[in-house]
């Protein structure tokens, strides 16, 4: 009965929650090194609320930043003291990225428009929603005199989108975390809602450039063709990784470690020159049971054998290269909690599995803190014409409220 009443006290605070969307809609937080101003100003209108709401246990954990125009980056975390020993976190973050091509936008990307049960604008779906939705998730208990079953912890975090330096990972430096915490990322998901994420794989990203010797096409003898050397370097290459890394692993979909050549860069205009410098990339998504090390050695011994054959040099850049941390057991207690309160909610039965990477929960994993990241959601985030679905919120809102009551609803 309890829980019941519980959801039906979230559904109550439908029409909250879309005005409070709407206000940090209003307020863009986007980076100083992409244009911005950074969060304080969503932060600030976050701390007004939460203590007009009566929370008197709110904190500021400011990172310095001297790009920001208040010089810091904020993080707020709402606590509510629960029945029983243990912290349960839910981790949003204010920050939002560019608006991109206005033309794209049939509105202002930073004034919302609420219609069709929708709330559009950037930084609605990613990460507005979840944000608004474990707050009046809380809210929802507060209203009912519910105490938690366990402390309840809302951390509204920076930069997320362009690195965690001044959110998460400064809060992990200040070691506001503990390892028995119950941590939730609700930052990724699906329409459905029936996807709870443990796992990532390693991310490799590697540039290389090929110097050979620019000729005429018609005396190649004399040059060193980089195209044709890079041609064969990038097929031996593929190969070598597919064979030296087959393992599967259920957990992810594809099961395999992935090694994609993707972009390749324009080398020479006409047809009738030899190229002496061709650039090209690979994409590889690794199991997290293999180490990046090992990968690399393989690149490595494919290299010089293909200079040795060529006659060219092959230098090799990283653009990104992040080892996988391991993953939450599908059967932690958070996880546990999650999978109930969404079975509950939306009827489903939840799929437990890893992504090709990445999220800002491999920073809790890598500290030895399980964590899982959840949501139901529209795949818009970052696309002209962002929006959310309030059902969605909602759904959102009752699952997470369920997870903080936990037994106490019983």
């Amino acid at each position: 009965m309890m829980r019941q009443k519980l959801r039906q006290q979230v559904t109550a605070l439908r029409e909250d929650m879309v005005e409070t969307l709407c206000e940090l809609v209003r307020r863009p937080a986007i980076a100083p090194q992409e244009g911005g101003r950074g969060e304080a100003e969503k932060v600030a209108y976050l701390e007004n609320l939460v203590r007009r709401l009566g929370y008197d246990t709110v904190e500021r954990f400011d990172a310095p930043d001297p790009r920001a125009p208040q010089g810091v980056r904020p993080n707020l975390v709402v606590r509510v003291r629960g029945k029983n020993p243990g912290r349960l976190w839910f981790i949003s973050h204010t920050d939002v990225v560019p608006e991109g091509d206005r033309s794209l936008w049939h509105s202002d990307p930073f004034e919302p428009v609420v219609r069709d049960g929708r709330v559009y604008g950037r930084g609605s779906n990613d990460n507005g929603e979840e944000l608004v939705a474990s707050l009046y998730a809380l809210e929802a208990l507060r209203r009912l005199n519910i105490v938690p079953e366990r402390e309840v912890c809302l951390a509204f975090v920076a930069d997320e989108e362009v690195g965690s330096t001044f959110g998460i990972q400064h809060l992990i430096d200040q070691q506001r975390f503990r390892s028995d915490d119950l941590l939730v990322v609700p930052d990724g998901g699906n329409e459905a809602g029936d996807f709870i994420q443990v796992a990532e794989k390693s991310i490799l990203w590697m540039q290389f450039t090929v110097e050979g010797v620019q000729v005429h096409a018609s005396r190649p003898s004399c040059g060193k063709n980089a195209c044709r050397a890079a041609n064969a370097f990038s097929v031996a290459l593929d190969r070598a990784l597919h064979e030296a890394f087959p393992e599967t692993n259920d957990l992810f979909n594809p099961a395999e470690s992935t090694f994609e050549p993707t972009r390749r860069a324009p080398n020479v205009a006409n047809v009738n020159t030899v190229p002496g410098r061709e650039v090209f990339c690979f994409d590889c998504r690794v199991l997290p049971g293999a180490p990046l090390d090992e990968v690399l050695k393989v690149v490595d011994a494919v290299r010089k054998e293909h200079e040795a054959l060529s006659g060219v040099s092959i230098a090799l850049e990283f653009l990104q290269k992040t080892q996988a941390a391991a993953p939450t057991a599908k059967d932690a207690p958070v996880v546990r909690l999650l999978e109930g309160a969404v079975r509950e909610v939306l009827s489903v039965e939840p799929t437990v599995g890893g992504v090709g990477g990445g999220t800002c929960a491999a920073f809790f994993r890598a500290a030895g803190i399980p964590a899982v990241v959840w949501a139901q959601e529209a795949d818009v985030a970052h696309q002209p014409d962002e929006y959310t679905l309030v059902d969605h919120l909602v759904n959102e809102a009752q699952v997470f409220a369920l997870m903080m009551g936990g037994a106490s609803l019983a």
